[in-house]
């Protein structure tokens, strides 16, 4: 059997199991409901903390990726700029010698 249809067949098996174990529980299940309703709600926010720390993350990623891309573009433009006037030199140079 292929790997793939092995972890989707225990993934089913699991999740049944879970859902008899559930039916099969020793207490009432208005309090089984309520608890899973908490650990849904816990689940929620703890989900949604983890997408505002993620977004802050995200953003402060970009802001320094567009300092270093600001940096580096000056970097580069003033390395241009020396690099055409050392050639513009070098020219005056050579064409002074003729």
């Amino acid at each position: 059997m292929n790997n793939k249809y092995l972890w989707f067949a225990l993934g089913i098996g699991a999740t049944f199991g879970a859902g008899i174990a559930l039916l099969f529980a020793p207490q009432s299940g208005v309090k089984t409901r309520k608890q899973i309703g908490r650990g849904l709600d816990e689940a929620g926010d703890y989900l949604e903390d983890a997408g505002d720390y993620l977004k802050d993350q995200a953003e402060k990623l970009s802001t320094e990726a567009q300092k270093v891309i600001k940096q580096t573009t000056t970097k580069v433009n003033h390395l241009v700029d020396e690099a055409v006037d050392r050639s513009s030199g070098a020219v005056k140079s050579v064409t002074s010698m003729f």
